[in-house]
């Protein structure tokens, strides 16, 4: 056997532009709506990232959830009140050349399984235009949510899903694009007890999304973008989440990851458990859910109560944690998912999500420092796990050198 070279492979790194949703002032950005999307691309190389996740929301004026009600406001970077074109195309490829960023994919994040007919085909049809955008833009996936029927049971939501969700996928195969789903819960969303409203929370519903969409020609469509975050606050942990797959024969369903973290607060798991604040939120009043926005946010105490988002970097080590699956180990983390998953690596987008929420500054300056630095921090440990890969897995046994010791194994406890 001949001596293998060493030749790490990294990933791509970016940022969800959701980051600093008002980089572009309305008064100027409504009028002239792919400007934002030329000024974030211009923030991005100031911050050293090499792609941007173009996020595309429904217009505060259209949605249907107010801005007060969200954990994390969405950003519509890129403005589809009106369909893109090409013309539009054509600007924003310009921009990407200037500022020689690239464009991961674009992300929309909604409840694509609405229980409301006429608000279900709202979110569709916006999901379509961000397709259309997504393939005039060269971009091979859209990433977003399943969602979740509200009126109807998890098993009774997996009909919804054939019914409803098939023919979006079949809408992206048309357009060629892939569509990755985020895999976090929701469990805010509403004012309801329900802690799982995304039904795509979990690798057990990944797989059995995954079997309706090959029964219906769509499995080539269908991929998870794997947010770490959410595991840790289900009490799980990445390594044995991608064992698991690949146990099950599904190691291939991940297809790119958001890096964002999660820190458990240990007293409100204490007082709560993993179910989150049943009672007592805020969200309802006089024995029904409050009318005012700012009171349903409360419902997000179901999850907040437990835990606080985690923007990579800013987070003390924690090697306890880690083992009590009560944070992310990031240098585990890629180092499960270069040995575990099936990942054309170079090819694999790592998408920095902002969401802590003391750090969600609105304001350019004061923000840029620290994106930056999670931006600079991700490089450096994805680096970091690409060098030990190519190392353990690669040059040494091309050599017939043991690796010293164990590391961390899935399922243990």
């Amino acid at each position: 056997m001949s001596t293998k070279p060493f030749e790490p492979q990294f990933m791509k790194v970016g940022v969800l532009t959701a980051a600093l949703q008002e980089l572009t002032p309305r008064e100027i950005r409504d009028p002239d709506p792919d400007r934002a999307i030329e000024d974030w691309l211009a923030f991005a190389h100031e911050l050293g990232a090499d792609y941007i996740q173009l996020a595309a929301a429904l217009h505060p004026s259209e949605s249907d959830i107010p801005a007060e009600a969200m954990l994390d406001p969405a950003a519509n970077t890129l403005d589809l009140r009106e369909p893109f074109n090409e013309s539009r195309a054509k600007r924003v490829r310009a921009a990407l050349d200037e500022y020689k960023v690239g464009l991961s994919d674009v992300g929309y994040f909604d409840n694509l399984l609405h229980h409301d007919p006429a608000i279900r085909k709202k979110k569709h049809d916006f999901m379509l235009r961000t397709f259309d955008a997504a393939q005039m833009l060269g971009v091979d996936a859209v990433c977003g949510f399943v969602g979740r029927n509200q009126t109807h049971s998890m098993d009774q939501n997996l009909d919804d899903f054939t019914e409803h969700f098939i023919p979006l996928l079949k809408e992206a195969k048309k357009r060629g694009l892939t569509y990755r789903v985020e895999q976090c819960p929701m469990p805010g969303w509403t004012t309801g007890d329900n802690f799982h409203n995304n039904i795509a929370y979990t690798p057990g519903t990944w797989i059995a999304l995954h079997k309706i969409c090959e029964k219906h020609g769509v499995g080539d469509q269908f991929r998870i973008h794997y947010d770490p975050s959410h595991a840790i606050l289900m009490g799980q942990d990445t390594r044995s989440i991608f064992q698991y797959l690949k146990d099950e024969g599904y190691n291939f369903l991940i297809g790119g990851f958001h890096v964002k973290g999660q820190v458990t607060h240990s007293k409100g798991v204490s007082a709560w458990g993993y179910g989150g604040q049943t009672i007592q939120r805020g969200d309802w009043k006089n024995g029904q859910p409050s009318e005012n926005p700012t009171d349903q946010s409360n419902a997000w105490l179901k999850q907040t109560v437990l835990a606080e988002h985690e923007l990579p970097g800013t987070a003390r080590h924690d090697p306890l944690a880690y083992l009590q699956n009560r944070t992310v180990d990031w240098l585990d983390h890629q180092l499960a998912a270069r040995q575990l998953l099936q990942l054309d690596v170079s090819n694999t987008h790592l998408v920095v999500e902002h969401e802590y929420p003391p750090a969600r500054i609105q304001d350019k300056e004061k923000l840029k420092p620290v994106l930056q630095g999670s931006i600079a921090f991700v490089r450096k440990i994805d680096e970091a796990a690409a060098c030990m890969y190519a190392l353990q897995n690669e040059v040494l046994p091309s050599l017939g050198i043991p690796v010293q010791g164990r590391g961390r194994e899935a399922y243990r406890s």
